[in-house]
């Protein structure tokens, strides 16, 4: 909607008016000109909605519609449609509730999503070379252990028995 036809709406909406809506009294028009998707709802009344061309051939695709109560039509950014009381008297209240487009929204690729892995994988080789280096002196003791003839980890008690 442009600024100066929401004023004017503003302006011709008594106090009685229905909460969230607008009025559009009898013999009255409006253009609307969405600057985002959204849902013209009628709340009150009925209103004539002709939207902008081109138009099917079929009655649902003329561009006319009679929208009552109740009733709601979809409009696309850009999409203009005039709309119009249609009743025998009195006036009709409408609200128009745009529709936000969620966008996915791809995670940002930082820095981080590569330090990370690196510190992780770097203190995964520290201890393995711990470990290995840990392995390599057992193994180096028990060999010598054995050179030596004894039998390294495994002590005997005084009666013989291996405890």
């Amino acid at each position: 909607m442009t600024a100066r036809s929401v004023a004017q709406l503003l302006q011709s909406a008594p106090a009685t008016a229905l909460p969230g809506t607008w009025k559009l009294v009898r013999g009255r028009a409006i253009t609307l000109r969405p600057t985002n998707d959204g849902i013209l709802r009628v709340a009150h009344g009925r209103v004539w909605a002709t939207i902008e061309g081109p138009h099917g051939v079929t009655p649902s695709d003329s561009g006319d519609h009679v929208l009552e109560v109740g009733r709601s039509m979809y409009l696309h950014a850009g999409q203009s449609v005039v709309i119009e009381a249609w009743n025998q008297r009195g006036a009709s209240y409408f609200a128009w509730d745009p529709v936000f487009v969620t966008q996915p929204v791809r995670p940002r690729v930082t820095a981080t999503a590569v330090l990370q892995p690196m510190a992780d994988l770097r203190a995964a080789l520290a201890l393995a070379l711990r470990a290995a280096g840990q392995l390599a002196t057992g193994l180096t003791r028990l060999a010598w252990d054995r050179l030596r003839g004894g039998q390294a980890g495994v002590s005997r008690c005084p009666d013989g028995a291996l405890g």
